[in-house]
């Protein structure tokens, strides 16, 4: 007896030992129910041949968990289904009236609650699913011990002390199959929900990671990730631009060794270096092929124990905004000759004019022997003079008239005074126009001063072997000007101050011309730059938008 009670108890488990098995993946939750009802009355068939009977009609029967459990976890269906098969295998082992009674008298009691509890059980938190199948399990527990007590001390018994332990063993046994039942199932449920969350967590994880990844590679800055050695493991779009050639596969993986082997500063005094030797962050200036940026280096820490875990570095390019307020400084440079000629123009030109009237005069009473003398200082008032005609023209921000021309006309005209100018020098000279040149906005006076004051820079960078070319090309929105020369070139470091008021590389030079130029240029909404190298000559390019057109 003690085999078959024990066997039952095995055979009471199995339906959770199957169901943990089987729900192993989240996509099984919908037919869960299904399997939990189905397997329920499979041992309900099973445990029907192992069903004790006393010698007095005590029946030890552990059909009714599964009739809970199912009924719990397979819903409403599961509950009627088991029900009718829990009824259909109880009426045939039962031959007494009194028998088929307590029968009803238990469903009666046990099944309204029990289908009450089952339409609300799978909403209910852990904590309150457990307390339900104890309270529902009650029922049960409490018809097996009283029904059992009252056989007994009604009847006599050969062995009174057997059949009570008997009882309280099955009282045991119901209530553990009971509750380790409900609570195996559970853990299956949390096991399943667990992963589910997970699933979630990762989805929701990766879906930031690459949100991330997309903010980083679309931002206008460039960002560089590097492990806590200083080797490089992400890189975004915007540093692979400045760092072209190299390609992502090629930097990926290298220290910072090989990141910074192009600049000057050594390695180990990289703000990279200085975060690996304990500084938390580090803001420093870096000018890197031809580009200036403003970088951000700090330390990525690990949590909680704020151990370093990698470097996070970040770069601006500010190199237009180092050319803004260099653009600003020059405006402000021009702001303050523009002060400076507005209020000394009079008062120089009037003296100027009396000395030079009373030096005529002088001359012409003079010697000859020092008539050489007289026309120095008349050359030298003259010289000054001009000085402060192109004080004037710098300084005048003035709108200027202009109307529809062809910058060929302009050539054309200015051409034979700088072919003359060439001549004297000994210097060739050279134009080269293009064809169907498309009429611009121009103002032919300030145009023709231009071409002259470039031309005439030109010639005096060379020497009396020197070939001056004048070029037009006619691109799409612009039309450039080019005026070329063979002479000794100027520095990177020369290019950068050519336009600024004062500043010259020539010995007699005033620092006017070019930004006399500059002013024109910007008067008819152009721009000009300088291409130069040491010994290779010069070339001034001066673009004009055309008519209609958004060239910048």
């Amino acid at each position: 007896m003690w085999k078959d009670t024990l066997l039952q108890i095995l055979i009471a488990l199995l339906p959770v030992f199957l169901f943990m098995i089987w729900y192993d993946r989240p996509e099984r939750t919908r037919y869960a129910p299904l399997f939990m009802s189905v397997a329920c009355g499979i041992t309900m068939l099973l445990t029907f041949e192992y069903t004790e009977i006393g010698e007095h009609g005590q029946t030890f029967d552990l059909r009714s968990v599964m009739l809970l459990i199912g009924s719990l976890y397979g819903g409403i269906p599961a509950a009627a289904m088991l029900t009718v098969l829990y009824i259909a295998l109880r009426i045939p082992q039962y031959d007494e009236l009194l028998q088929y009674a307590k029968l009803g008298v238990f469903l009666l009691a046990f099944l309204p609650v029990l289908f009450a509890r089952t339409a609300s059980f799978r909403q209910r938190e852990y904590s309150e699913r457990m307390k339900q199948v104890l309270t529902l399990s009650f029922i049960p527990f409490a018809f097996f011990i009283v029904s059992n007590i009252a056989i007994l001390a009604t009847r006599e018994s050969t062995n009174l002390h057997y059949n009570i332990m008997m009882v309280v063993f099955y009282a045991g046994a119901y209530l553990f199959v009971t509750y380790g039942t409900a609570h195996l199932a559970e853990l299956t449920y949390e096991r399943v929900r667990m992963q589910t969350q997970l699933r979630v967590v990762s989805q929701k994880y990766l879906n930031e990671m690459h949100r991330l990844q997309q903010l980083i590679d679309h931002t206008p800055l460039s960002v560089a990730v590097f492990d806590s050695n200083g080797v490089l493991t992400r890189i975004n779009e915007e540093a692979l631009k400045h760092l072209h050639p190299l390609t992502r596969k090629e930097l990926i993986g290298k220290d910072i060794a090989a990141i910074y082997a192009t600049r000057d500063k050594p390695v180990d005094e990289t703000p990279i270096a200085r975060i690996m030797q304990g500084e938390e962050k580090v803001t420093d200036i870096v000018r890197f092929r031809g580009r200036t940026y403003y970088t951000v280096t700090c330390r990525i820490a690990e949590l909680p124990s704020d151990r370093l875990e990698g470097i996070l570095h970040v770069g601006q390019d500010i190199t237009e905004l180092e050319r803004l307020k260099d653009e600003v400084g020059r405006m402000e440079r021009l702001s303050l000759v523009g002060q400076m000629a507005a209020s000394i123009t009079h008062e120089i030109r009037n003296p100027m004019a009396v000395i030079r009237g009373f030096v005529q005069l002088l001359s012409k009473r003079g010697n000859a022997d020092q008539e050489s003398y007289f026309r120095i200082i008349l050359d030298e008032l003259d010289r000054a003079n001009a000085i402060i005609n192109d004080f004037l023209s710098l300084a005048q921000n003035r709108i200027v008239e202009k109307e529809p021309g062809n910058l060929h006309d302009l050539l054309n005209d200015v051409i034979p005074l700088i072919w003359a100018d060439a001549n004297m020098r000994g210097q060739l000279f050279e134009a080269k126009l293009c064809d169907n040149m498309e009429p611009l906005e121009l103002n032919g006076k300030e145009i023709k001063q231009l071409i002259l004051n470039l031309a005439r820079n030109g010639m005096e960078a060379m020497n009396d072997k020197g070939v001056l070319r004048i070029e037009t090309i006619n691109l799409q929105d612009v039309v450039q000007l080019r005026v070329i020369d063979s002479g000794i070139g100027i520095s990177k470091e020369k290019q950068e101050r050519l336009f600024e008021p004062f500043y010259t590389t020539k010995a007699s030079g005033t620092g006017l011309g070019l930004s006399l130029c500059l002013s024109i240029v910007e008067r008819h909404n152009g721009k000009i730059h300088v291409e130069s190298a040491l010994g290779q000559g010069t070339t001034i390019i001066v673009s004009f938008c055309k008519p209609g057109r958004k060239c910048w």
